[in-house]
Order: C-alpha cells, then sequence, then structure tokens
C-alpha cells in the first residue's frame, strides 16, 4: 500500500491561546506587527528624504529595515487573520511560498548584519581610509551580492522541499511553514534536505554570526587602545545592544535548525521561533537606527521641511 497522497493544503496549529485570551493576545500581535511596520518603515522613509543620510552605513540600515518590514509581513498578517477568522488553513502552494519568502528575508538578514559589522569596522579602525574602502561601488556590489545570495539559498530549500511527498497528516505545529516542521510530514527521503540545512545553513548563520563577533571585538580593541573613559562606555553600552540583538536573532535560528533538541516542546519551539521572527524585526529599528543622533536630527530636519512646505 502507498500512503502518500496529494496534500492541497496544510493546517498551521499556530499558538496555544486559551479561547478567553485570544482578543487579548490578537492586540498584542497587533500591535507588534504595527510597531514593525512603522518603525521600519520611518527608517526607510527618513534614509530616502534626508541627503545627510545617505552614507553606506544608512544604505545598509535602510536593506535591513525593508528586509524586517517584509520578514514580519510574511508571517503576522496571516497568523493574524487565522486569529480572527478561526481558520488555520494554508494552500500547498501558499506554505511554499510563505517558506520561501521567510527564508530570503532571514538569509537576507544575516548576510545584512555581517556587512554592517564589517561597515563599522573599517569606519573606526580605519577611519583615515573608510570612503575609499567602502566606495558606492563596492556598496553596490555587497548589497547585490546579499539579495541574490539569499534568493537563491532560499530558492535551493524550497526547491528541494516541493520534491517531496506528503503522507495524510497535514498539521503543522507552528503558525507559519517552517521548513523543520514541513520536513517532519514528509514521507520522502529528507536526508538531502537535511544535508542543505546542516551545511549550506550553517554557512549563512554560524560564519556570519563569528565574522559579526570578530569584528566587534577588533572595534573594542582599537577603541580602547586611544579614547577616553567617556566613548569607551558609549562604545560598549552601543556594541552591547548591537550584539545582544545579533545573538538573539542567531542564537535562536541555530538552536532550532542547526542545532536541534529532541527534549524541545513545541511550545519552547514556538517560543524560540517567535524570538528571531516577531521579536527582532521589532528591536532592529530602535537598536540601530531610533537611538542614533542622526536619525534623530533627520526626523527633525525632515518634520521642518514639512512645516515650512505648509
Amino acid at each position: 500500500m502507498n500512503n502518500h497522497t496529494v496534500i492541497s493544503q496544510f493546517v498551521l496549529l499556530g499558538l496555544s491561546i486559551p479561547p478567553e485570551h485570544q482578543h487579548l493576545f490578537y492586540a498584542l500581535f497587533l500591535a507588534m506587527y504595527l510597531t514593525t511596520v512603522l518603525g521600519n518603515l520611518i527608517i526607510i522613509i527618513l534614509i530616502l528624504l534626508d541627503s545627510h543620510l545617505h552614507t553606506p552605513m544608512y544604505m545598509f540600515l535602510s536593506n535591513l529595515s525593508f528586509s524586517d518590514l517584509c520578514f514580519s509581513s510574511v508571517t503576522m498578517p496571516k497568523l493574524l487573520q487565522s486569529m480572527q477568522s478561526q481558520d488555520p488553513s494554508i494552500p500547498y502552494a501558499g506554505c511554499l511560498t510563505q517558506m520561501y519568502f521567510l527564508i530570503a528575508f532571514a538569509a537576507m538578514e544575516s548576510f545584512l548584519l555581517v556587512v554592517m559589522a564589517y561597515d563599522r569596522y573599517v569606519a573606526i579602525c580605519f577611519p583615515l581610509h573608510y570612503t575609499i574602502i567602502m566606495s558606492p561601488k563596492l556598496c553596490i556590489c555587497l548589497m547585490g551580492l546579499c539579495w541574490v545570495l539569499a534568493m537563491l539559498y532560499s530558492m535551493l530549500h524550497t526547491l528541494l522541499l516541493a520534491r517531496l511527498s506528503f503522507c495524510e497528516n497535514n498539521v503543522i505545529p507552528q503558525f507559519f511553514c517552517d521548513i523543520s516542521a514541513l520536513l517532519k510530514l514528509a514521507c520522502s527521503d529528507i536526508h538531502i534536505n537535511e544535508l542543505m540545512i546542516f551545511t549550506i545553513g550553517g554557512l549563512v548563520t554560524v560564519v556570519p554570526f563569528l565574522l559579526i563577533i570578530v569584528s566587534y571585538v577588533q572595534i573594542v580593541c582599537s577603541i580602547l587602545k586611544v579614547s577616553s573613559t567617556r566613548v569607551i562606555h558609549k562604545v560598549f553600552s552601543t556594541c552591547g545592544s548591537h550584539l545582544s540583538v545579533v545573538s538573539l536573532f542567531y542564537g535562536t535560528i541555530i538552536g532550532l535548525y542547526l542545532c536541534p533538541s529532541t527534549n524541545n516542546s513545541t511550545v519552547k519551539e514556538t517560543a524560540m521561533v517567535m524570538m528571531y521572527a516577531l521579536v527582532t524585526p521589532m528591536l532592529n529599528p530602535f537598536i540601530y537606527s531610533l537611538r542614533n543622533r542622526d536619525i534623530k536630527e533627520a526626523l527633525i530636519r525632515v518634520l521642518c521641511k514639512k512645516k515650512i512646505s505648509l
């Protein structure tokens, strides 16, 4: 007997929320999503409108904000719609599409974070050569490379998953189409899929994470040699906040996909997923940009121009 079947849709179990708390959590997730959208849109618009922010660092930041905005928008609208309509189903094609964009924007964020760390490393450790090293041509090439690699990486996993057959069980114990959950539902051999996650996935996550750590260590060492106590305190504060978000993003991804524990419960895995899929895109605008003096001054300039034009 062949127990394979043609799956036309999957069922997203979502979050285990008691019915009496559904409205509370719906309002919470909606507020988180709107905060993410508003925060990242403000960054993108300010960088586009203010010529003072047309520098490599802010070009990378605007792309990070766009990536975070899209990353959050891949999962949150479906989660909110499912909570509102009580319809947890998602078509097969829609599930693969959601997975493709989720992986693409997650990979894009990983590449962008390491490029931004390199930009800060050059700016602080080689300030006199910064404009030569971080030339417009190099910045455009780095951005193009990030986008191409992210799309190719996501396409690889999507095509490998699309060739699999699925059994009658079509229930995904997550609020989005997670690749590891989908592999558990497959009846076909998933050896190649798992191999690609551990090898290529390891390169996309572990290597950038290590490069970021190395760049920040170099930055701190450089600052300690020449700067005053006040500057050192400011750098440690900034680096600490950056590294906390970076560790949250990479740590949860590595823990979920590269070093999965057999003891992990569904609730624990869902909490870890929410850390990188919902919390990180919401925090990034505040950690990287909205605390930044240049962004605050740009906001004032843009608002003043609007008042004068009125």
